[in-house]
């Protein structure tokens, strides 16, 4: 049993360094295109640079967006910017009418910029039988009106706007294929139910500020306002058009228009001044950390330093896999689960030096040791999940961030703690070179070995 403890800890440790220090490994299936995805270290906006836009939340319709208006615009930026996969974006309000979008390591500006700060209005549009449009065409719906009734027409109008829509995923259709599933609500699901039913082999457009998105025939009538759309080749759309399509049906319309004011290009020089001087703390802190374990706790301080520098490795290489992007908030996350990973081994190792006092051989020290101070430690880690939970809930992007290194620190030291430590020290307390007092932090009086059973103080043993 021991044997096979030893040989997950050595897979789990050198899977982690592979994935920490191998250049350029992929993952496969890491992207939301489906394909692979570079394993690699992110880094946020105060440590590697990146853009920083400002955008004005204008009047429309004669009407001034309020404080709400501006919130929602905000969420929906928010989603569009997520959508792309920029590592941590942070979006938030300034005043009345602003929105502030920070970006880490975005090197294609212009295609981030366009999606922002796009109006976003989102037409559905149907096409006369004597025309025909496909996706990226741009239409004139300057001077469209809006449908009446359901007859033939001969020219484009509009059925109904992007605010009657309710939801969009992607999906697959009877056999199987990719598809763009959506939900009309209200007014629009009406309106589209009759049309279809009088339009069949037709085209509809969706229309994303005057561009065709996608512009589907309609192949039977669609009451109820579940909505697919389909494709025709093989498997259906690919990944990467039917997450775009979902993307611009969902995050697409807003209600204000938005204007950018300013944007500048955050140099990541002063973020690399903030990366040294963390990492250097950081490595203070665990030095001193190792320092104090190994001097208080002798042989098993040393184990637990093992099982501590065991715990940064499993823990970066978690970081890659998901991956986390790390902040200076971050960064300080990690480091208090440093802390937190050492106390649980201080709790066992004080318990087994109470043991060992008690008169208990050294292998029973031990595992008593780990067993009292088990629901200790199951306490304290429970409830600084909690809080760390409730923190990255409902937190900003910062705190979210501090908060998914701590719980993720958390949980890695717990393993570490238990597991690592646990089978370290029983392979080592079976040498017999460990039997002595003075590895253990306790006086020869207070100290017997045996393998088996219990000894009074004072008893002697051969061979001791």
């Amino acid at each position: 049993m021991r044997r096979t403890g030893l040989v997950l800890i050595a897979v789990i440790g050198a899977l982690a360094l592979f994935i920490d220090f191998w250049p350029r490994l992929r993952i496969p299936g890491g992207d939301a295109e489906g394909g692979s995805r570079l394993i690699e270290t992110k880094l946020g906006l105060d440590l590697q640079g990146g853009l920083k836009v400002e955008y004005r939340v204008d009047p429309a319709g004669g009407k001034t967006p309020s404080l709400a208006d501006v919130e929602v615009v905000r969420q929906i930026i928010e989603n569009r910017v997520n959508s792309t996969g920029v590592a941590e974006p942070v979006v938030v309000t300034s005043g009345t009418d602003r929105i502030v979008v920070e970006l880490p390591g975005v090197t294609d500006t212009g295609t981030v910029r366009a999606l922002v700060g796009q109006t976003g209005r989102l037409d559905f549009v149907p096409i006369p039988t004597s025309q025909s449009v496909t996706q990226g065409q741009t239409l004139d719906l300057s001077t469209a009106t809006k449908c009446v009734g359901t007859g033939a027409i001969s020219q484009i109008c509009i059925l109904f706007s992007g605010d009657q829509l309710d939801s969009a995923t992607v999906g697959a259709d009877q056999q199987g294929n990719r598809a763009v599933n959506f939900v009309l609500k209200g007014e629009g699901k009406d309106l589209f139910g009759a049309w279809t039913a009088s339009h069949i082999q037709q085209q509809f457009a969706i229309v994303l500020d005057s561009v065709v998105i996608s512009a589907p025939t309609i192949q039977n009538a669609i009451p109820g306002g579940n909505v697919q759309i389909t494709s025709g080749g093989i498997g259906g759309f690919p990944q990467k058009e039917a997450t775009q399509l979902v993307n611009v049906l969902r995050f697409g319309a807003l209600p204000f228009p938005v204007e950018e004011l300013s944007s500048d290009t955050i140099d990541p020089t002063l973020g690399q001044e903030f990366l040294q001087r963390s990492i250097l703390a950081g490595g203070v802190a665990v030095g001193l950390v190792l320092i104090f374990m190994l001097l208080h706790y002798r042989l098993p301080g040393a184990v637990a330093s093992f099982a501590l520098l065991y715990y940064a490795i499993v823990l970066f290489a978690v970081f890659r896999l998901i991956p986390v992007t790390l902040t200076l908030a971050g960064i300080a996350g990690f480091v208090l689960s440093v802390g937190m990973a050492v106390d649980a081994n201080i709790l066992i190792f004080e318990r087994s030096k109470e043991e060992m006092r008690l008169g208990k051989s050294l292998p029973q020290a031990i595992e008593a040791g780990f067993a009292r101070a088990w629901n200790s430690i199951i306490d304290s880690n429970v409830s600084s999940l909690i809080t760390a939970s409730i923190l990255y809930f409902f937190g900003s992007s910062v705190i979210q961030g501090f908060a998914l290194v701590l719980i993720l620190g958390i949980l890695v030291s717990m393993f570490t703690a238990i597991t690592v430590t646990r089978t370290i020290l029983r392979v080592v307390v079976s040498r017999d070179w460990a039997r002595k007092a003075r590895l253990y932090g306790v006086s020869e009086a207070e100290f017997v070995y045996r393998p088996q059973g219990r000894i009074r103080r004072g008893e002697v043993t051969p061979g001791v």
